[in-house]
């Protein structure tokens, strides 16, 4: 299997040498142990995903910690939460740095209360699935970019010879048998992926939480209770929308995207590029491709940027602005090869400035649609490219 170097290598490396323990999280198979230890690999290595380690360490935790050979990765901390007061201890007498480096998935209140138990001894990270950065090719060609919208993006099938369908009916079993179960009762796993499957179809769109509630014949607090479940382990991302001008009647529903487009394609049984570019939701997925690509570059570089949309009870819309706080971007973006001057009628009516205002396309061209706004290839956004 071949490794992707990954954007945040660099402030790994660099908060290792200022900080004696390190946390990253991120949804499962995004290749946290892979990037820890191939960056470390003089480390020792425990995992608590084997249940036999995790049994020696519950039953003595202050025993365990203390006979850690240290450095050290600890994979799937939130498994035993009870370890991280033992750990804090022990920096404490010995406080050296990069001594613990701790994975685990950010669903679980342990990993949430992680920065309160260890203030000022911890540096908190996330890896998402791949970017295109990371991936180091960029797919110009609409079939070619929709053949990468539907593998995905999460590191193995990038990496070896993979069936989809299988990967990805695998991750959602996992998801939800082990993960899910662990952090909320859940009884009815089947109405629960029926849930998954209707918020699916619903990506790119204002959340109606009442409505999908509705269709999935559960309780609205049962549809607020499990989305919170499903944004925090990054499964779904809810962009909220832009409304500091409060002179105007905006929306202001977040809209619903999956942080990774092959698990998406998976939940609506798009098994092709070609099915996916004939469907309905071909302009929804490719959006939530964007967004994400946008989304991750600004979570990994550590802009401080906020993200948003606009949209207005005049349908007047943007599909993402970025707030840089002196000046902002915002972006159209359109699953079309042929550019259109209409697709600037909507940005060129949004008065949030300064900003630079561009349409996002699958066109290779870049063209000017107004004195001010220009249309772009979609992938004008990814940096190095």
């Amino acid at each position: 299997m071949n490794y992707i170097h990954r954007t945040i290598e660099k402030s790994l490396l660099q908060a290792v040498n200022q900080f004696p323990a390190i946390v990253l999280t991120g949804p499962r198979q995004t290749g946290k142990s892979t990037l820890l230890k191939y960056l470390f690999p003089d480390y020792n290595y425990i995992t608590f995903d084997d249940i036999a380690v995790r049994s020696i360490a519950a039953q003595d935790p202050a025993l365990f910690v203390s006979t850690l050979k240290t450095p050290v990765i600890i994979d799937e901390i939130q498994y035993l939460p009870e370890l991280l007061s033992y750990i804090k201890i022990h920096i404490d007498k010995d406080r050296v740095n990069g001594r613990f480096l701790l994975t685990g998935s950010q669903m679980f209140n342990v990993m949430q209360g992680m920065s309160e138990t260890l203030a000022g001894r911890v540096a908190l990270f996330e890896l998402l699935p791949l970017s295109f950065q990371e991936l180091g090719t960029i797919p110009h060609e609409p079939i070619a970019c929709y053949e990468q919208i539907v593998k995905g993006f999460y590191p193995t099938p990038n990496t070896q010879e993979t069936d989809l369908q299988l990967f990805y009916g695998s991750y959602l079993s996992t998801y939800v048998e082990r993960d899910i179960r662990q952090v909320k009762s859940i009884h009815d796993l089947s109405t629960f992926q029926r849930f998954l499957e209707l918020l699916a179809s619903r990506a790119g769109n204002l959340l109606n939480v009442q409505g999908l509630a509705s269709d999935c014949g559960i309780a609205n607090v049962t549809a607020k209770n499990w989305l919170g479940i499903l944004e925090s382990s990054r499964i779904i991302y809810l962009l909220k929308p832009y409304y500091r001008n409060i002179g105007k009647r905006l929306v202001k529903s977040p809209k619903v995207y999956f942080t990774d487009t092959g698990l998406l394609s998976y939940l609506l049984r798009y098994q092709t590029a070609d099915t996916l570019l004939a469907g309905p939701m071909a302009g929804a997925i490719f959006e939530n491709m964007v967004i994400m690509e946008i989304f991750k570059e600004n979570l990994y570089n550590r802009t401080g940027n906020n993200l948003y949309f606009y949209r207005d009870n005049n349908k007047v819309e943007a599909d993402i602005i970025v707030d840089k706080g002196n000046d902002f971007e915002l972006y159209e973006i359109k699953a079309s090869q042929t550019v259109q001057s209409a697709f600037a009628s909507s940005l060129k009516k949004i008065e949030i400035g300064p900003s630079i205002k561009n349409v996002l396309t699958l066109s290779p061209n870049t063209l000017p649609l107004t004195s001010d706004i220009q249309a772009e290839p979609w992938w004008s956004i990814v940096k190095g490219k």
